[in-house]
């Protein structure tokens, strides 16, 4: 009961932080100087003001902006979330074409991220003060300080240019016909380069957070009688000190998918992925406000939901908030 309480409050607190979201974005998108209407005559080359209003019209851009906030959150109530200009096709429907791909990159750079950097602030933490946690926390403020673009771009350099052992853009090899397991290792081999690129600023971080909560737990009375008890340090690192320094690990990474998915358009830029980031970019490009706004209101619900599963992660971890 005490459970279903907690996912009906945070169900409830989250519906204004989402209308606030959606008034937001709507206001930001349409201050930006032009609209999709401009975006198409510009690429057209010419247009008479006729074609112009009529386009407008066509579109719904003649409303007030009032109206056309309404109209968007009446469909936004109907699941319905309008029609891409640029794509002359439902929103939902583009957004739903591309998000898989984002999906699966940002899946992998989190678990390529979150077991990364527990695994290196771990071994920081038990060699602290010695040349391996000097080692590894001078690469990790590296990785922490270089921009994802950059990362990416030497990835590219060294692993693909020089050894050629990853491509360097797309998600599957191009007219190679795939199927089954052999389709399965092409996309996997494609997805190596681009969710290193996106984790390796933020196993940076889980590292330097482990390191701390695991010098923090290393010294509580509890370890100090588990040594004294005669277990083995292994055992006590793993059961009984890194279990309960993975409480802050866990919810900062929770807080962490927003920033997944903006790192991913720039990654998924740099090595030509087919998902949301360049989606984001092409509709920024067009002026395609219906896009951008199925974007952020996704996200938004994305982040609230994965949230909410972090919260009963570390509730479980943490028996005393149970209590």
């Amino acid at each position: 009961m005490r459970g279903l309480f907690i996912i009906g409050r945070t169900t409830a607190q989250s519906i204004p932080t989402m209308l606030g979201i959606i008034v937001i974005s709507f206001i930001l998108l349409h201050l930006m100087p032009g609209d999709a209407v401009d975006a198409i005559v510009g690429m057209s080359g010419s247009a008479s003001k006729e074609t112009v209003a009529q386009l407008r019209e066509t579109y719904g851009l003649d409303q007030s902006l009032p109206m056309q906030f309404w109209n968007y959150l009446s469909g936004v109530f109907q699941l319905n979330l309008g029609t891409s200009i640029s794509y002359s096709a439902p929103v939902l429907d583009v957004i739903l074409e591309r998000l898989p791909a984002t999906l699966t990159l940002m899946l992998c750079a989190f678990v390529l991220a979150l077991a990364g950097g527990i695994v290196i602030g771990w071994a920081m933490a038990v060699f602290a003060g010695r040349w391996p946690d000097r080692l590894l926390t001078a690469g990790s403020l590296l990785l922490y300080s270089a921009p994802n673009f950059w990362v990416g771009l030497m990835i590219i350099v060294l692993f693909s240019a020089k050894l050629q052992w990853f491509p360097s853009s797309g998600d599957e090899s191009i007219g190679a016909g795939l199927t089954g397991w052999a389709w399965f290792l092409d996309r996997a081999h494609h997805l190596v380069l681009p969710s290193c690129a996106l984790a390796a600023f933020f196993v940076a971080i889980y590292a330097r957070l482990t390191r701390a909560a695991m010098l923090e737990v290393l010294r509580q009375d509890y370890i100090r009688t588990a040594r004294a008890k005669g277990l083995h340090p292994m055992l006590i690192q793993f059961r009984h000190g890194l279990r309960n320094a993975l409480i802050p690990v866990t919810t900062v990474a929770g807080l962490h998918l927003g920033n997944l998915l903006g790192g991913a358009v720039v990654v998924e830029t740099v090595f030509n992925w087919p998902g949301l980031g360049r989606l984001t970019m092409n509709a920024l490009a067009a002026r395609d406000t219906q896009v951008l706004l199925g974007i952020l209101l996704l996200s938004s619900v994305a982040v609230i939901l994965t949230n909410l599963l972090i919260d009963w992660l570390v509730t479980w971890l943490d028996p005393r908030i149970r209590s």
